[in-house]
């Protein structure tokens, strides 16, 4: 295993997540700060309601996004949400979904690294919660095919990905 010598405290002159509380105030979400490195975020969107959890690392100097619904998985559909979080996962380009095992809860995670003192820009900020989202969004009834309509994964995905033209 290489061991890499780099002090991970670097100065940096504010906290990431003070530009992500600005940003979560300029679009008028409910947030609350509940540590300096921890902001909950709630979103309103199409499907659902997501709860977004920010984390500065600093050890890592990374900041984490973890996206979620309120969409509990019983045991008895787990296996099946598991391969769907698989299937999901080979379509996406930036972040994951996991199957959360404390809480039975689907959660989108991604992180930006943001080593040597780097400050993420407002750009970057608005990206990753826009990503988190989008990504709910898209497969939030996936998940509810497989959770409640007792739909295969493939079926779920399928179901979820199919795009419709005009409107009825």
């Amino acid at each position: 295993m290489m061991d890499l010598d780099l002090d991970a405290e670097s100065d940096r002159p504010s906290n990431p997540l003070d530009l992500i509380e600005r940003l979560a105030s300029l679009n008028h979400w409910s947030f609350d700060r509940d540590s300096d490195d921890e902001l909950s975020v709630a979103v309103t969107g199409g499907w659902a309601d997501y709860h977004v959890a920010i984390t500065w690392l600093s050890e890592v100097e990374s900041i984490h996004v973890a996206c979620a619904f309120d969409l509990r998985v019983p045991d008895r559909r787990r296996s099946e949400v598991l391969n769907l979080v698989s299937l999901v996962n080979e379509q996406l380009w930036l972040g994951h979904f996991d199957l959360w095992s404390n809480e039975n809860v689907v959660m989108y995670r991604h992180a930006l690294l943001l080593s040597g003192g780097a400050e993420p820009t407002e750009e970057q900020a608005a990206g990753m919660i826009k990503a988190a989202i989008d990504a709910c969004e898209r497969y939030f009834q996936a998940f509810q095919f497989v959770v409640w309509a007792g739909k295969s994964a493939r079926e779920g995905l399928e179901g979820a990905l199919l795009e419709t033209v005009g409107e009825a």
